[in-house]
């Protein structure tokens, strides 16, 4: 691996600082680091500068690297992920954020990068969710994935909707409630989880469908087969129009008669793995149990 990219938030002082520890144990065993070119000023008024680095535009980054290197939490993973996922590169997170669950090292831990190196690593994929939104008359709108969850539900005001579920054409249930997640297994650890949704091994081929604050005795998670096509319809009459978000950063309106329909994807996002644990020892280490 010779192109490696360099992702974090290099405007807070200790991410910056994290990240030119990274630099300095990687440039003899790389050919370029690569850097958000809008990072440029900042790095070169902190006196971090190498000669190694590279500053490309985003986009660029994902076209370039071999590998990339996220300092942050989750959050980062999973926009890293949303990037690299379509160009298959694998990703290598080092915790600076408060969970860090999809993160592989803590910043005590940079020593271990030369494993990367000397190929002491394994690719754990992770399924994704290919999210699209079809219109009332059935035209699709747009195409959109995720790592962790779909999430529909009201925005900002916190006011009960209608939902209906069907997989396959098939009608499962219809919610009131304050929304909807459908989640991966690897989301299952996120918001889906505070809903009250079980946690998932990511081995398994499966979606989870939670159903957050239900107004119904009734309503339970409901686990589907990762074939399913999961049709969510916004039959609120009385709210001109409910959000879809993705992996709690991506934003879309889903009007009155719209549907989300949503699948496993045809990517998944490469996470790359240095340890020898598996996946219930970090969610004990994580205290997730």
């Amino acid at each position: 691996m010779k192109n490696i990219a360099l992702i974090t938030n290099y405007n807070i002082g200790d991410k910056l600082t994290a990240a030119c520890s990274v630099a300095n144990k990687i440039k003899e065993r790389v050919e370029k680091i690569l850097i958000p070119i809008n990072y440029k000023d900042r790095i070169f008024r902190s006196h971090c500068h190498m000669s190694e680095f590279e500053y490309l535009p985003y986009e660029d980054i994902y076209k370039k690297a071999e590998l990339v290197i996220v300092l942050g939490g989750d959050g980062f993973m999973l926009d890293a992920a949303r990037n690299a996922a379509p160009a298959g590169i694998p990703i290598l997170g080092i915790n600076m954020g408060r969970v860090g669950y999809m993160t592989e090292l803590e910043a005590d831990e940079l020593d271990m990068l030369d494993k990367v190196f000397d190929g002491e690593y394994r690719i754990d994929e992770r399924a994704m969710l290919k999210v699209d939104i079809l219109s009332a008359s059935g035209v699709k709108k747009f195409s959109s994935y995720a790592l962790n969850d779909a999430v529909i539900a009201n925005g900002t005001t916190a006011r009960i909707v209608d939902l209906e579920l069907s997989d396959n054409g098939e009608l499962i249930n219809t919610y009131r409630a304050d929304g909807l997640v459908v989640a991966t297994p690897t989301g299952s650890t996120a918001y889906s989880l505070s809903a009250g949704g079980p946690i998932v091994d990511p081995k398994l081929s499966c979606f989870c469908v939670t159903p957050i604050c239900p107004h119904s005795l009734m309503a339970r998670p409901l686990v589907f087969s990762d074939t399913a096509v999961l049709n969510i319809k916004n039959i609120c009459a009385r709210e001109k129009v409910l959000h879809l978000t993705l992996d709690g950063r991506a934003n879309f309106e889903l009007y009155f008669g719209e549907v989300a329909v949503i699948t496993r994807s045809g990517l998944t996002a490469k996470l790359l793995r240095i340890k020898d644990e598996g996946f219930y020892s970090k969610i004990r280490q994580k205290k997730i149990f």
